[in-house]
Order: C-alpha cells, then structure tokens, then sequence
C-alpha cells in the first residue's frame, strides 16, 4: 500500500507539471514513471490500487497510438512492418514502445471504465493497422518467420490480449469503423491465406472471431458498403482450387463467423452471401475436405459444419408445408408442434449443401458430421423433422444410398431414424418401407444387418409394429429367409464352416431370430402366421446354436400359446436327444420348460408328451456325474454346473406336479419317484457299495439346517461329497413342500467385472425369474462363492409346511441310507441323524400325516426303512419308530403300519 501511495503522489506530481511541459518533456516524464508503475504492479501480486489509472491508461495509449502512427508515417508496407517490430520488441533495456505496450496490456485488464478510456484513444483503429501488416507481410528469410524468441512471442501475446480485451467491446468495434483496415484484413484472410505470415494466422483468427461477436448494426452496414463478404467468398472461390483443404477451412471460417454473428442484427451480411455463391463455395470446400484421414482432420470443418447447420434456421419467415401424416400412428403421437424455441428451419438452401455433401461424399468423417448435424437439428425442435421430410426429404433419399457408406455411418444413420420413432414417438411408414426393400435386396449384409437391428428396436418399442411389419410383408420375408439358412444349417450339421462362428451372416441370423421373436411376442395373430408358413421344423433348427437358441426359444414360447403340445414335443424331444456334454442346451430348454409351466394349462400337455420320463431320463443320463475326482465327459463341467441341471430338471418335475391332482396321481402310479430315488442315488455322491453299518453313538447332533449353514455359509471345510448330498436333499426338502418350482437356490455373491452371465444371453423375462447366476466350466467358483438363498430363520420356519408331495419324501428316505463314505463314518452317522430328525418334522403338523396316509406311500416308506435300518440298535431305528408312530396316530388304516 505504501508503495502505491509512493507511485500515486508521483503521477500526481505529472499531472500537475504535464500541462507546462513541451509535449517531448511531457512524454519523457511519463515514459520516466511507468518502470515505477510496473514495478509497483509485479510486486503487488497483480493487484492495482491506483486513484487516477482512468487517466493514466488515456495518457498511455494516447503515447503508444502516437508512437505507431509516427513509424508508420510515408513508409512502404514492408518498412513500416519493420519499423513496427522494432518499436515494440524488448531489446535488453527496456525501449519505449516496449513499455508503452507492456503497460496498456495491464491496464486493458482491470476495470470496464478503463478500458473505455484506452478505447479512446484511437489505439484501437493504430493496432489493427498493426496487424494487418503483420499478417499480411511475412519476415523476408533473414529474419526468420518460424523462428520466433521468446520476448517476440511475449511481445506478440501482449499485443494480441490487447486487441482481444478491446474489440470484444462494442466500443471497440466502432472505432475500428473510421479507417478501412478490418474489411482490409478480412479481405487479406480470403486472399492471401497462403502466402501471409504463419506465425500471425493463429492471432489474427483469434483477433477477427472476437469482432465477429461484438459487431454492431454500424459494423455491418460498413461492411456490406464495401462488398467485404462478396469479395471475400470471390477469393475463397481461388483458394478453393489450390490451397490445401485444412487451410481454405481455416480461412472460410472466419468469413463465415462474420456471416452468421451478424445475423440476429441484420441479414445484410448473409443475403450477400448467398447472392455470390456462398453455399456452392461451402460445398466446395467441405467436399475437398473427403479423404481427409483422422490425423489431419482439423477443427475448422467442424466449425464451418456448425455454422453451417445454425444457418439452417437463419431466415425471415416460417416455412409453410403441409404434409400427410399416414396412419397408424403410436398412440402417444401429438401432431400439434410447439415453435416456442424459435429454432425451426427456415433456411433450406443452407441444408440443402449439409444433404448434397452426404449424397456425394462416402467420407467416414464428413457423413457422420452431416448426420450429427441433422440429430441436433431435430433436437432445437421436433417440427424440424417434418419441416424437411415434407420438402427435401433427406432421411428418405439416404436410405437410397446408405448402403454405400461406412459401415460405421450405416450404424449412425439407422440410430438417427430409430430415434424418429423412440424420441419423436412418430413412424415414418415410407421411411420404413425403404428400410425393408434394403433388408429384402441385402446387398451389402453389415448394412442389412444394422437395418434389422433398428426395425427391432422400434418393434420392442410397441406391440403395433407387430402389425406394421406383419402387413408390410417384413414377417413373411423373415421367415423365407430362416427357413433357407435353416436348410444350410441342417445340411451342414457336423462340418465346420471357416470363420463362420464371427461373420456377419451369422450375427444376420441371429437379429432374423430375435426379430421373428420380437414380432409374435404376444401377437397370436403372427405365430398363426408362422405356424401356417410350415416354420416349427425350421425353427427348432437353431436350438442346436447357442447364439441362436434365446431367440429361437423365445419363438417357440409363444407357439405354446396356441399349441401346448407342440411345443412340449420339441423341448421333451430336444431334451432327450441332447447329448452328456451339452449341459448347456439342457438348461436353456429347462429354463424355457419352466416358463411355460408356470400355466396350468401346459401341464397335461407335459404329461401327455412324456415330460415326466424325459426329465427322469437326463438324471438317468448323468450316472457318476458328481465323483469325486470326476471322471469321463463330466470332467470338463465344474459340479456347480452339475448341481444346476439337477436343480433345474428337478424344479421342472415339480412345476408339472404344482396343483395338479391329475398329474400327481400319474406321477406316483407309474412309480416315477421310486425311479428318481433310484437316479439320483447313481449320481456318483451318494453310497453305492452295499450295506452300511453305523454304531456309534454321538454326543452332539447337528440339525438339517445347521448342516446347510455350515456347508455353505461358513469355512468349515466339507467333503464334496457332502456338499453336494445336501444340496439335492436339500432340493428334495422344497419340492416335499411343493415350492421347489418357485426357488432360485443359488446366488453369486461377487461377480466379476467383465463377465457376462448366463442371464445376458436371456430374455428380460428370464433374467427377471431366474436370478440363478452359475458360472460355465471356464468359470468354476468355489461353493464358498455362493449362498443359499434365504436366512437360516426361514429354513426353519418352513418345517412347518405342510407336504405336498408325499413322493419326495419317499425319495428322501431313499437316499437316507446312502448318505454314507467309509473315510467320514463319524460324519455320515452325524449328517443321516439330522435327516431323519428333519424327515420327522416334516411330518410334525397333523394336516401333513393326513396328506402321507391319503397319498397310499406309507407302506413305500415303512419299507424302505426296514430294509435300511432294520436293526434296533442302529442310531436310526428311534427317530424313524417316531415318524411311523406320528402316521400311525393319523392312519385310516392302523393295520397297514402294524
């Protein structure tokens, strides 16, 4: 602050003796105080506390305008240039203009009133003087233009600020008006872009677009006086055929800027544009730019693209189309526009060179630009894409010539035209059909294949396009074609096609699916349409792929709807001829089983199409298949896997048994659960080797449910073997109380970033029902990475429920014997303990007894435990007597138990 005080009694001292002094001794006193000024001001952090600065930046840039008129005086150009450089470099001490400009350049940065009084001066009009020679007049090669030091670029970035800090004021701009140096420079840029001086372009860009936003109603009529844009585009239109494409941009641009900054004051600027040609010159120049590659692409073609597309809303009146709106329309779809943004078309020959570029050019970048350009239009106002579908039609004419782009503008242009129906809730029926013809002519496949994706986006959309597609003739279409590729399929099942596993026919294929399936999605009408074209046998072609089979049984799904029986006779039919290694076609045709189940009016179809002896069949099939080590085909599954298709074909049995008497009563007269006692018991986990004998006598019994929560809650380590006997008694225990069907045991805890589950390759519906989440081989977690579902409180809770299928438990007593290995005697004692204690509380409640005696199986069961634990000593015998005399208490016939 003192140092300030010091420098402000100094000036006023000037102030008080300057009007005395001749104007050499007046200048020298100033040029004396401003190091003191300066030296205040860098050792101030940059902060001025000056009473008097309006004076002194008056006083300062009177000098310095002074000092550059006086070296521009009668000298040539180029002279004058020099003249220029010398005055304001910095050449060891400081020189005067140096300081001049040093102290302007700080003063243009403070306070608004300040820079008014610089304004003022006519410093203004003196430096666009200035810079019009530098650019225009380059270094000779003795004094290199490319090799600048580093107070020439300090001095240059001074200069530049200054010129910025001014002229973004509309002051500013004004003064410039008294000489003819701003349409002389701008002139110089649409001219002489190759030949001035490179290091200036950057700056006098910079300097020219800050003009271009502060013009003035003024500002305008002078340059429009003076045919500054005419003769600008005149020698653009030069440029255009020898320059390179990234410099004649740069130059362009900066005319451009002028044209449309002007616009919300007047028009002038761009009628005199368009009446030289201006939009032809644009085309020219942005079709030059084709083949740029990615390196050289430069920001001014963005920049004139920009501009370009602003100028389409550029003009005095609305434009007055009236169009056809072709029906059906989706519901939601309001005709009734809102033009309160002010942002619609009314400047089609500005859009017309946006379309002509996209017509001619097959650049990557240029077209993606155009159909960027086009998304924003129709985002300032949704009456945009109406307003030029009914007069140039753009969308409509490139869908003639897409398939000629990049595939990577094929994928933009489909995304913009669903967008016409995902944003503005409209369908463009000719757009559509256009779309179709290019899917039906299937010239370039990738382009096909985008074209599929859109037209299956829109359909997920609503279920009206299940019409539209249907009546267009898309359907039937689809359906030819699968039926061909099914043909290839069947003939080369077996073979092996080169590269076929990643090629873009095979991905067609599969959008096809998910199209066809999209299309019957609860559209009867449609399936009938399928069923009638004799598609089923073709269809279930493409269960054997996996990148086929979600769609495919997504489609077979809804011929359920109208044919039960059909549909259980493919799945039981592709279940049972399925080979031992393809575990995963088993589980997707038992996750799509377990869909259609879920309607009771399946179940007699199950039952009919031999449903129940199919499922048995696949436990049949997996004999061995839980050893421990694991051996043969089994090896290359993890046994979560294993685990996951017993769960799934049991949870199938249990479905079809759900409140069904009819087939609950084939179930157990056939003897089926006997037979799953008997599948389940050759899995490979439980003892197969005889009688076991156990005679110890335990201090300390586990509970079922405390088993559960230590297996696979805890880190208690457990025999495999164990592990996975609990899990299918564990299984049984649901399906005794008719919920197996609505249980998703398992539940991945961590799953890993970047891996995708079983349920991406699903429908939303089946993600939705099916949390189960199991990795494939290539993915073995270890048990500890997955938890029951449900707190132990709940598996308690459910001892309480009542049986619902009587059978189960049957099965459970079964297993009972063989849950046995000769290494784990103390273990297998404990865990065949807990499930006879669990097996007696099952049937703890009376209503549960009464199901047991009515279902005609006690005799089944007393058997079954006779042959097991015949002797009274065996640790079984006492928890087993309970159960029967719990029965008996219950039985109609007490004899039966006796």
């Amino acid at each position: 602050t003192l140092q300030w005080e010091t420098v402000g009694k100094q000036f006023l001292e000037y102030e008080q003796v300057a009007p005395f002094l001749i104007p050499e001794d007046q200048q020298r006193k100033l040029l004396d105080f401003l190091p003191l000024f300066l030296k205040a001001w860098e050792q101030s952090a940059g902060i001025i506390v000056f009473p008097n600065i309006q004076l002194l930046a008056s006083e300062v840039s009177k000098l310095l305008t002074k000092e550059i008129k006086r070296n521009l005086n009668g000298k040539p150009a180029e002279e004058a240039r020099l003249a220029l450089e010398q005055l304001l470099q910095q050449k060891g001490e400081a020189e005067d203009g140096h300081l001049l400009l040093k102290s302007v350049y700080l003063l243009s940065q403070t306070d608004l009133r300040t820079k008014w009084n610089i304004i003022g001066s006519g410093l203004p009009a003196a430096l666009m003087q200035c810079l019009y020679l530098f650019f225009t007049f380059p270094l000779k090669e003795s004094c290199n233009d490319g090799e600048k030091s580093e107070d020439d670029t300090q001095t240059q970035e001074m200069l530049v600020e200054i010129m910025l800090n001014m002229y973004k004021e509309e002051q500013g701009v004004e003064e410039l008006l008294a000489a003819d140096k701003l349409q002389s420079l701008i002139i110089a840029t649409a001219s002489l872009w190759d030949q001035c001086s490179h290091s200036w372009k950057v700056p006098t860009s910079r300097v020219l677009r800050t003009i271009s936003r502060a013009q003035t109603k003024n500002s305008i009529v002078y340059l429009q006086a003076v045919d500054c844009i005419k003769i600008a585009v005149q020698n653009l239109f030069k440029l255009a055929d020898t320059l390179p494409a990234s410099d004649v941009c740069e130059a362009a641009s900066i005319v451009l800027c002028f044209v449309k900054d002007s616009y919300p004051i007047s028009s002038a600027l761009l009628t005199e544009f368009e009446s030289n040609d201006g939009y032809q010159l644009l085309l020219k120049i942005l079709l030059r730019c084709e083949g740029l590659k990615q390196s050289e692409e430069d920001p001014y073609l963005d920049e004139i693209l920009d501009m370009l597309t602003c100028l389409t809303t550029c003009g005095k009146t609305e434009l007055k189309v009236s169009g056809n709106i072709v029906h059906p329309q989706l519901p939601h779809f309001d005709f009734e526009w809102t033009r309160s943004s002010g942002m619609t078309v009314k400047n089609l020959q500005a859009f017309q060179v946006l379309q002509s570029i996209f017509q001619k050019s097959n650049d990557q970048h240029l077209c993606g630009r155009i159909l960027a350009a086009i998304g924003t239009i129709w985002a300032w106002d949704r009456a945009n894409f109406f307003l030029l579908e009914w007069t140039l039609q753009p969308i409509n004419q490139f869908t003639d010539i897409i398939h000629f782009k990049p595939p990577s503008v094929q994928v933009q242009f489909f995304r913009l035209v669903e967008s016409i129906v995902l944003d503005l809730s409209y369908i463009p029926h000719e757009i559509l059909k256009k779309v179709q013809y290019l899917i039906k002519e299937n010239v370039v496949p990738f382009c096909t294949l985008t074209a599929l994706q859109c037209l299956l986006s829109m359909t997920q959309k609503d279920l009206l396009f299940s019409d539209i597609f249907r009546d267009s003739g898309l359907l039937g279409l689809l359906l030819a074609l699968l039926r061909k590729q099914a043909k290839i399929l069947r003939k080369s099942a077996g073979t092996h096609l080169p590269g076929l596993e990643e090629s873009t026919e095979k991905e067609l294929n599969a959008v096809m699916l998910k199209m066809v399936a999209a299309l019957t999605v609860r559209s009867v009408r449609n399936t009938v349409v399928l069923k009638d074209y004799g598609m089923v046998p073709y269809i279930k072609i493409f269960l054997d792929d996996e990148c086929y089979r979600s769609a495919t049984l997504s489609i077979l799904e809804q011929l359920s709807v109208i044919n039960y029986e059909e549909y259980m006779s493919i799945i039981i039919g592709a279940l049972c001829s399925s080979t031992q290694g393809e575990l995963h076609l088993k589980l997707d045709l038992l996750k799509s089983l377990l869909r259609i189940l879920e309607s009771p009016k399946s179940h007699s179809a199950f039952r009919t199409c031999s449903g129940f002896n199919g499922l048995l069949s696949l436990l049949s099939d997996m004999e061995g298949a839980l050893q421990d080590p694991p051996s043969g085909l089994w090896t290359a599954f993890g046994q979560n896997c294993i685990l996951e298709l017993i769960f799934y074909t049991l949870r199938g049995i249990t479905a079809a048994l759900h409140l069904d008497p009819v087939n609950s009563n084939f179930f157990q007269r056939n003897g089926l659960f006997e037979k799953m006692a008997e599948d389940l018991g050759s899995l490979g986990c439980f003892w197969t080797q005889g009688q076991c004998q156990i005679t110890l006598s335990l201090e300390k019994k586990r509970t079922f449910a405390e088993f559960l929560d230590a297996a696979f809650c805890s880190s208690e380590p457990f025999p495999m073997w164990l592990r996975n006997c609990i899990w299918i008694l564990n299984f049984l225990d649901h399906m005794v109380k008719g919920t197996l069907h609505q249980e998703s045991y398992f539940k991945e805890r961590k799953p890993e970033m970047g891996e995708a589950s079983r349920g991406d390759q699903e429908g939303p519906q089946a993600q939705e029902e099916h949390p189960v989440a199991f990795r494939r081989p290539d993915n073995k977690l270890p048990a500890s990475d997955y938890r029951l579902w449900g707190s132990p409180e709940e598996k308690l809770e459910m001892r309480d429920c009542t049986i619902v299928h009587p059978g189960a438990v049957c099965v459970m007593v079964r297993l009972l014997p063989k849950l046995y290995k000769e290494e784990h005697v103390q273990l297998s004692q404990e865990i065949q303990c807990a499930v006879a204690d669990h097996i007696q509380s099952l049937v703890k409640s009376e209503k549960s007894r009464q199901v047991m005696c009515e279902s005609g199986l006690l005799s089944t069961i007393i058997t079954s435990c006779q042959n097991a634990f015949c002797s009274e000593s065996h640790p079984l015998h006492l928890p087993l007597t309970r159960v029967f005399e719990k029965l008996a208490s219950q039985a109609i016939q007490p004899d039966v138990l006796r």
